[in-house]
């Protein structure tokens, strides 16, 4: 049994437990994870999306083997433990290709699982809810689960090749999108238990060979859709009475829990409350960096008031001039005049400027602004102006006064309550649950 089904297993047998999915490839965002699961004792599960990581690079530029390589890197630097550090790989399937046709992009799939898990990936969210260009709208969940068996068998059989752990699994088809709803103004419905259950069912019977047999007893998780989600400037709170039929109908199965996507910006009792009500995995990534923005954001508006304008990074500015040379990320996802698209492309809870960090203007904005607070550290006034919570922990010797460290420690604020209701959940009890 592996690191996280014996977890998960915990959690099955009634205790108030669960797993966080950090879901990034920030360097600070990752730096801070790992600062707070070594507070907390945790496991640190991170997760790759297709879209950032992929045989071909991705937006980040990093293959699955890259992408290891760097976490660990990152680990080593930080002395965090490899024995507890997990490495997942979420919406993996046709995601990337979905204009194209199905062969095609199922093609590519079928390459994008055995990178991932020859690069050793341990948790594999099998995706393939998504209509490709020649499928009907929506996708029959029976052609969602063959193409989950599909993938999971190529899976099955790189690990085996290459000697390593076989993968546990996450499959589902009522996905929400990843990096949140282009609008919540319509409401949330929240996944049926006769939905969940055809879900279910469906992907058994897809499972049910000789070849995937063992593999369907390492399926820990299903995606389903509690409630939550957030848009470019609103969240859709966890309603627990909402989702109490999905929770009662999770009781009845054996081993699996739920694993609920799109948690950013969740109130802690909300996560509690979802890892109470059998949410037991919760993905978290572009609250995370926009923790990130803000703290540099707060950085930025320190050194202005520090020194003189010609010496400064001017990063928001920045951030702007790239944003508009390079709209595609955004362009299609942020709508409105042009006061509410400036204010969304640096302030939206959608946070898509995330994908722009690497880009070497703006990498060295960010490096402009460390190195002038590195040569003139934030004075504590300026501290409690923009930083208030940071300013308070330098006060009490908890918190180093250096850009890196003030950044660090706003991103792991935002963690660290996914961190507690994972590990010291508050949130009561429901009863034993089978399996």
């Amino acid at each position: 049994m592996s690191t996280l089904q014996s977890l998960l297993a915990t959690h099955r047998a009634g205790h108030n437990v669960g797993l966080y999915s950090v879901c990034c490839s920030n360097e600070q965002v990752l730096r801070a994870a790992m600062h707070v699961a070594l507070r907390h004792d945790s496991v640190l599960l991170i997760e790759a999306t297709s879209n950032q990581v992929d045989q071909f690079g991705g937006y980040t530029g990093m293959t699955p083997p890259q992408y290891r390589d760097y976490v660990q890197a990152l680990a080593a630097e930080e002395g965090f433990p490899h024995a507890r550090l997990v490495l997942g790989g979420d919406h993996l399937g046709p995601n990337a290709w979905q204009k194209k046709p199905a062969a095609e992009a199922m093609a590519h799939a079928r390459t994008l699982i055995e990178a991932y898990v020859a690069a050793g990936f341990h948790k594999i969210h099998l995706d393939c809810s998504m209509s490709c260009a020649d499928d009907p709208v929506p996708l029959p969940d029976a052609i969602v689960a063959a193409r989950s068996a599909e993938l999971a068998l190529i899976a099955e059989r790189t690990a085996a090749d290459h000697g390593l752990p076989p993968p546990v699994y996450v499959i589902g088809t009522e996905v929400p999108v990843p990096g949140g709803e282009a609008s919540l103004a319509d409401g949330l419905q929240v996944t049926t238990p006769a939905a969940a259950a055809q879900t279910l069912a469906i992907h058994q019977r897809a499972f049910d060979t000789p070849a995937l047999h063992a593999a369907w007893q390492r399926v820990i998780a299903m995606v389903v859709q509690p409630g939550v989600d957030f848009d470019h400037s609103s969240v859709h709170e966890y309603d627990p009475a909402a989702a109490g039929a999905l929770a009662d109908f999770l009781e009845q199965q054996p081993r699996i829990v739920f694993e609920a996507h799109s948690t950013d910006y969740q109130r802690e009792s909300g996560l509690h409350a979802l890892v109470r009500d059998h949410f037991a995995i919760l993905k978290v990534g572009p609250a995370a960096t926009f923790a990130y923005r803000e703290a540099l954001f707060a950085l930025a508006a320190i050194e202005s008031a520090l020194l003189p304008a010609a010496q400064c990074s001017q990063l928001p500015q920045v951030l702007e001039q790239v944003m508009l040379a390079l709209p595609a990320p955004w362009q299609g996802h942020y709508h409105g005049d042009e006061a509410t698209l400036r204010l969304l492309r640096s302030f939206a809870f959608s946070d898509r400027c995330r994908y722009y960090w690497g880009e070497p203007a703006l990498a060295a904005a960010v490096q402009t602004l460390f190195t002038n607070l590195q040569q003139h550290a934030p004075p504590l006034v300026l501290l409690s102006q923009y930083l208030p919570e940071q300013y308070r922990a330098v006060r009490e010797g908890q918190l180093q006064n250096t850009p890196q460290a003030l950044v660090q420690h706003r991103i792991g604020l935002c963690l660290d309550e996914y961190a507690r209701a994972c590990t010291r959940n508050q949130a009561g009890a429901r009863p034993r649950v089978n399996g």
